[in-house]
């Protein structure tokens, strides 16, 4: 560590950094056609000795991951995009989708030590991780990055509440990783168990939006928390060092903001679409076209860090959302309604009710199952369509009928209407 950085790295004049990245994507870019397949075929025209500046990284294809299901299923298990086979890696994943992931065997695969750092945590830690470790990466991301501080990980996961905060009133972990909403959960059951939960008081969350009231509250209950913004392909991306600094793109990524459906970049400022580029040679991504929408933030942190700064997460570009630290695809409402030939259309709302996301699977069904004299049958119908909901996105939701024509016919699959101000 060097004085309050995680090292050099991080406080390097801009010019130096861009640089140290140009330099890296050149020789990324070759490694890539080289070692992976899909991206021997994407870059098969382009020279990587000539991508020396953002202006020619901008002039290459963007793959999106909107794309990955249709390369893995075409090329699997990893469509091609992996530098190394799938037994050389140390885990595979399955993310909703679905979506298959690598884990290289490199120490700390996903950078997350970095955010950790700026949020505070310590060698000596003890540290209550509430991501899922099963077949997500979630867990895994974060608990690679806090060994790699020397912090000790309590691999909690989800669910369990009762189990989880009887391991905090025992263990007394300092610090808490998971999703912003699950601290809440925590916490609150621990207060209605009489349980002491005081060790917890610092904690970095991903997975969905930590919204200002939220942040407020952990505060004032003693729970310092920060937020990092990081995928399943890409590990963390960019995080913050204090609340509303702007979130600190991480130094192993190029990080572009581009016109939605497009790869041409904006100016900063403006709101566009998150395009990563990740210099892992393990798994590759060029110009990865996130979906997430996000703007870039003038001037350096006040924390005296160098790198480029986006706003936040804003939204999604495409129809997915994340609910729960889950994304929701449009295709996963496909499958459930191919499951029940009765639904004419449906619409999947992501909302907020207090500080928890919810949703609500919309569905125009043809009479008599909306209702009338099969109000029983319509019941029966619901609770089944809520079932298939489950299994498709792993996350339970509220299923109402309608009948034909009354839901917007505006093309829309999924709305979010949660309010990312």
């Amino acid at each position: 560590m060097v004085g309050g950085f995680f090292d050099q790295l991080e406080a390097r004049p801009p010019d130096v950094r861009e640089a140290d990245l140009m330099a890296a994507l050149s020789a990324q870019i070759a490694h890539a056609r080289a070692n992976a397949p899909a991206f021997a075929r994407i870059l098969a025209h382009v020279d990587p000795a000539a991508v020396t500046d953002r202006a020619a990284l901008a002039a290459l294809p963007v793959t999106r991951k909107s794309d990955v299901i249709a390369l893995q299923a075409d090329a699997p298990p990893l469509g091609g995009l992996a530098a190394l086979a799938p037994g050389a890696a140390a885990r595979l994943f399955a993310s909703p989708g679905p979506i298959y992931e690598p884990q290289g065997a490199r120490a700390d695969f996903w950078r997350a030590a970095r955010a950790l750092h700026a949020a505070g945590f310590r060698a000596g830690d003890v540290v209550h991780n509430a991501f899922s470790y099963h077949l997500t990466p979630g867990g895994w991301i974060l608990d690679s990055g806090l060994r790699a501080l020397g912090c000790a990980v309590v691999p909690a996961g989800v669910g369990n509440t009762e189990a989880q905060v009887e391991a905090i009133a025992h263990l007394r972990p300092i610090g808490y990783t998971g999703t912003p909403d699950f601290l809440k959960v925590l916490l609150d059951k621990a207060n209605e168990r009489g349980l002491d939960r005081a060790s917890l008081t610092k904690g970095l969350v991903s997975g969905g939006a930590l919204f200002p009231a939220l942040r407020a509250e952990y505060a004032e209950r003693g729970v310092a928390v920060l937020q990092c913004y990081a995928t399943a392909d890409l590990g963390v991306v960019a995080y913050e060092s204090a609340p509303d600094g702007g979130l600190i793109v991480d130094e192993g990524l190029i990080v572009e903001i581009v016109r939605p459906g497009t790869g041409d970049p904006l100016a900063p400022g403006e709101v566009g679409e998150v395009v990563v580029t990740t210099l892992n040679p393990d798994y590759p991504l060029i110009r990865f076209a996130t979906g997430d929408l996000s703007a870039v933030l003038p001037g350096p942190s006040p924390c005296g860090r160098t790198n480029m700064r986006l706003k936040g997460w804003m939204g999604r570009a495409d129809q997915t959302a994340k609910v729960k630290g889950m994304f929701v695809h449009p295709a996963q409402v496909a499958a459930v309604l191919k499951r029940h030939p009765e639904v004419l259309k449906a619409r999947l709302v992501v909302a907020r009710a207090g500080a928890a996301d919810t949703m609500t699977l919309h569905c125009e069904v043809a009479p008599p199952a909306t209702g009338g004299e099969a109000l029983g049958g319509g019941e029966a119908l619901a609770r089944a369509i809520g079932e298939s909901l489950h299994g498709a996105t792993k996350l339970k939701g509220e299923v109402r009928l309608h009948g034909p024509g009354e839901l917007a016919n505006d093309g829309k699959v999924i709305e979010d209407t949660r309010d990312y101000g």
